[in-house]
C-alpha cells in the first residue's frame, strides 16, 4: 500500500468537491473563518482547482476541490478520471479525508495515490507530503495493487541507464516471479544464438552488458493463455545510425514498454486473475562498437524470415520480432506487446495517447472503453495492409523499416505483424512511457502507459481469482 494513505483520525482535514453553483451552499456548512477565506480568494470551482481553507489558527480546517460546470444535457462530460490526483501535489502536508461531493471516492483515492508518486532515489532531502484517509468502502487492496505496480514501472523508467542495464531489467522480472511464485528463465549473451534469437543478439552484441531474453510463466495451464511482450532497451544510442544529442537525452526510457508489461503482469498475478500468464521481455542496450550491427546487414529471424537492416536506430522492432515469434509458438488467446517504438506515433497522437494496433475489433472496442473509464486512454490506428509494400527489400524477405517518410508507426506495426500468426488476438501498443509535463495523477517522468487500461479489460473479461 502506498504510504500516501493514513489511518483514520479524528483531526483529518475534510476535502469537499464542488461545482461552481454549489459554492454558496458549501460555504454555509464551513466554519466562518474558512467560508470567509473561500469568498475572499474568489474560488470559482473550475475543474481541478484546489483551495486549502485556514481556520482561526491559520492551519487548514477544510479544503475544496473544483469539479467545474456540470455538462449540458446529452453531452458526454470531459472529466479526467485522475483529476483528483491534483490534491496530492496542491494540498499542504497533513492528513485529509474525502468528505463530500466526490462521485466515486475510491477512484479519487486511486488518483490521489498515483499523483503522490515521487522519484527520490537520488535525492537526500524529501519534502513532507499530504496523506489521505482511505475512503470508507474503498478496496484498499485493489488501489494499492494498481498504485504499487505503476510505481514500480515508473521507478524502472526513471532510473538512469548507468544503474539499469539489461541485467537489472531481467532482475526486476526475476523479483516479480519470486514475489508471485512464477517460473523464471533467461537466455543470455551468446546463448541467444544457440537458442535461435538472432535479432535480439544482433541488437545487443555491441554492448559490454549482455543482451538477454527473459521469460516468466504463472498460473494454471488450463486457463486462457495471456502473453505480454515488452521492449526492454536499457539505453538507445541509435547504434551506428547514432542519434543526435537531443534525441538521445531521454533514451533511458526506451525500456518503458518492458516496464509497462511488468506492471500489468504484477497487477494480474496479485489479483490472481484466472489466466495462464506469460511475460516475455527482450532486454538489450543498443550501443556502438566494432561488432555493432550495420545498415544493410541481413539476419534470419527466429521465425525464419530474413530481415534487412534499414536503420540501426529502429532496433526495438527487431528484438520484438524474435520475442513475438516465441510468444506466438504456443498459440495463446491474447498477445499484447508494449514498446516505445516510433517517433511517428508521437507526431500523430502526442505523448499522452498511445496508438493501438489490432485486427480484433471487439478487443479494440473493449480496450478503448476500459482506457477511457480509468483515465489511461488509447487510440486505435489501422493496420493498413497496402502499406506493407513499403517494407519490401531487394535482398531479403523484408526490410525492417519503411522506404519512405510516411506512416512510420503503421509500418512498424505491420513489420511486427509478420511474426504473429497463431494467436487468437494480437495487439501492439506504441507507447511513449513518459509524461513531459505533470498532469493530475501523472507526475513528470516515467509512466506505465496502457497497463491500467489492459488490467481493467482483463479483470472484466476473466473475473477475479480465488
Amino acid at each position: 500500500m502506498p504510504d500516501c494513505f493514513a489511518p483514520p483520525t479524528a483531526d483529518a482535514v475534510p476535502v469537499h468537491a464542488v461545482r461552481p453553483d454549489g459554492i454558496e451552499a458549501l460555504a454555509a456548512r464551513l466554519p466562518p473563518a474558512a467560508a470567509a477565506w473561500l469568498a475572499a480568494t474568489g474560488f470559482e470551482a473550475t475543474t481541478g482547482a484546489v483551495a486549502a481553507l485556514p481556520g482561526e489558527s491559520g492551519r487548514p480546517v477544510a479544503a475544496v476541490f473544483g469539479l467545474g460546470k456540470a455538462p449540458a444535457a446529452g453531452r458526454i462530460p470531459a472529466v479526467d478520471p485522475l483529476a483528483a490526483g491534483t490534491l496530492a501535489t496542491a494540498l499542504p502536508a497533513g492528513t485529509y479525508t474525502l468528505a463530500s461531493g466526490f462521485e466515486d471516492p475510491a477512484a479519487a483515492a486511486l488518483a490521489f495515490a498515483l499523483g503522490s508518486y515521487r522519484f527520490e532515489r537520488y535525492r537526500n532531502r524529501r519534502k513532507p507530503a499530504p496523506r489521505l484517509v482511505l475512503p470508507e468502502g474503498a478496496d484498499g487492496l485493489e488501489i494499492g495493487r494498481i498504485a504499487d505496480a505503476v510505481f514500480r514501472a515508473r521507478d524502472l523508467v526513471n532510473t538512469p541507464a548507468n544503474d539499469l542495464g539489461p541485467e537489472e531489467i531481467a532482475n526486476a522480472v526475476r523479483s516479480l516471479a519470486d514475489r508471485h511464485g512464477a517460473s523464471f528463465t533467461e537466455i543470455v549473451g551468446e546463448d541467444l544464438i544457440a537458442r535461435n534469437f538472432p535479432l535480439i543478439h544482433a541488437v545487443g552484441a555491441a554492448s559490454d552488458r549482455a543482451p538477454r531474453l527473459v521469460d516468466l510463466v504463472w498460473g494454471d495451464p488450463a486457463h486462457p493463455k495471456v502473453t505480454l511482450v515488452g521492449k526492454g532497451v536499457a539505453f538507445d544510442t541509435g547504434g551506428l545510425n547514432i542519434k543526435p544529442d537531443a534525441s538521445m537525452l531521454l533514451m533511458k526510457k526506451d525500456m518503458g514498454g518492458a516496464a509497462a508489461a511488468i506492471a500489468l503482469a504484477d497487477m494480474i498475478m496479485d489479483a490472481e486473475l484466472p489466466v495462464r500468464l506469460r511475460l516475455i521481455v527482450a532486454a538489450v542496450e543498443n550501443s556502438i562498437s566494432g561488432n555493432a550491427f550495420r545498415p544493410g546487414d541481413v539476419y534470419r529471424s527466429r521465425k525464419g524470415i530474413t530481415v534487412e537492416i534499414g536503420n540501426t536506430d529502429a532496433e526495438g522492432r527487431l528484438i520484438l520480432a524474435d520475442a513475438l515469434a516465441l510468444a506466438d509458438e504456443e498459440a495463446p488467446e491474447v498477445i499484447v506487446d508494449f514498446a516505445t517504438l516510433t517517433g511517428a506515433a508521437r507526431v500523430a497522437l502526442g505523448p499522452d495517447l498511445p496508438p493501438l494496433y489490432t485486427d480484433d475489433d471487439s478487443f479494440a472496442a473493449a480496450l478503448l472503453a476500459a482506457g477511457t473509464a480509468v483515465g489511461d486512454p488509447l487510440w486505435r490506428m489501422p493496420l493498413w495492409r497496402p502499406y506493407e509494400k513499403m517494407l519490401d527489400s531487394k535482398v531479403s524477405d523484408i526490410n525492417h523499416i519503411s522506404g519512405g517518410a510516411f506512416a512510420g508507426s503503421i509500418t512498424a506495426a505491420l513489420f511486427l505483424s509478420r511474426f504473429v500468426e497463431k494467436a487468437k488476438t494480437w495487439a501492439h501498443l506504441d507507447v511513449f512511457a513518459w509524461v513531459p509535463a505533470a498532469k493530475p495523477g501523472r507526475p513528470e517522468g516515467g509512466e506505465a502507459h496502457a497497463a491500467r487500461a489492459l488490467y481493467a479489460l482483463f479483470k472484466a473479461r476473466y473475473g477475479a481469482g480465488a
